[in-house]
């Protein structure tokens, strides 16, 4: 009769804590929906995350209509994971799925997990709709975070595709110089971070730096400010820039 009974669209039943017939023991109250139409791959994703602490339920679902007739199953989704896998953004019909998922989930953040990380792929998924882009190349941590960081509202995309054209375009440089006169660079790379939310593996990700590197640089920022913790950094260096902003407009 087959080997496995009930469970084709869910990871370990006993790691999330999830029956056939409904939830159980969960261990928080939201959602990932992962949407990958190879069963493996999607149910290995799926284990992979919650082994990582990834801190809900995940669904593994091959489309958005299996999930449409078992979502009374599962919390209330904060985010979707789309695997492309080899697949690109700007292949016939990617395009397409990706608008057809955020324009169905307006107020879910759509995140894209693909082999390529190429900017102009990364680019196309945004304008699609998309409101994260995760290239597989990423270890198991930063994609956890990642994740985490589009369901507050954060936007996740690989630093090495921006910076490729950082000779380019450098939006955030005028915001460094701000704090360059109390800072190194890193520091002021590190504390720009801050500002932004960002986590400490996503730090250290996109500045290819340990995060053990990461925790020594908010320290000696801390000592800097004169901050007690990263909520504190982030309203003095708020205030840092909003200063060097007032001068900068002062026709004096």
């Amino acid at each position: 009769m087959g080997g496995v009974t009930g469970l084709q669209n869910y990871t370990s039943a006993n790691q999330l804590g999830v029956r056939s017939s409904g939830i159980k023991n969960v261990p928080r109250k939201e959602c990932l929906l992962i949407l990958d139409g190879r069963a493996l791959d999607r149910e290995c994703l799926a284990s992979a995350l919650v082994d990582h602490e990834l801190g809900m339920v995940v669904a593994a679902m091959g489309s958005i209509e299996q999930w449409r007739v078992r979502k009374s199953s599962f919390p209330p989704l904060v985010a979707i994971l789309f695997n492309l896998g080899g697949r690109k953004a700007t292949d016939h019909g990617v395009a397409d799925e990706i608008r057809h998922i955020a324009s169905g989930f307006r107020s879910i953040p759509v995140i894209i997990l693909a082999d390529n990380e190429d900017l102009a792929q990364i680019l196309t998924a945004l304008e699609c709709g998309a409101r994260g882009y995760i290239p597989t190349s990423v270890g198991i941590d930063v994609c956890v975070e990642a994740i985490n960081l589009a369901a507050v509202g954060g936007i996740f995309v690989p630093a090495s595709s921006v910076l490729s054209m950082r000779h380019l375009i450098d939006p955030g440089s005028c915001n460094r110089q701000a704090l360059t006169g109390l800072f190194t660079l890193r520091q002021a790379e590190v504390a720009q971070a801050l500002l932004h939310g960002k986590a400490n593996k996503i730090i250290a990700y996109e500045l290819n730096l340990r995060e053990s590197t990461v925790k020594v640089h908010i320290r000696n920022i801390m000592k800097k400010l004169k901050a007690a913790n990263r909520t504190e950094v982030a309203c003095k260096v708020k205030d840092l820039f909003a200063e060097r902003a007032l001068a900068e407009s002062d026709p004096k």
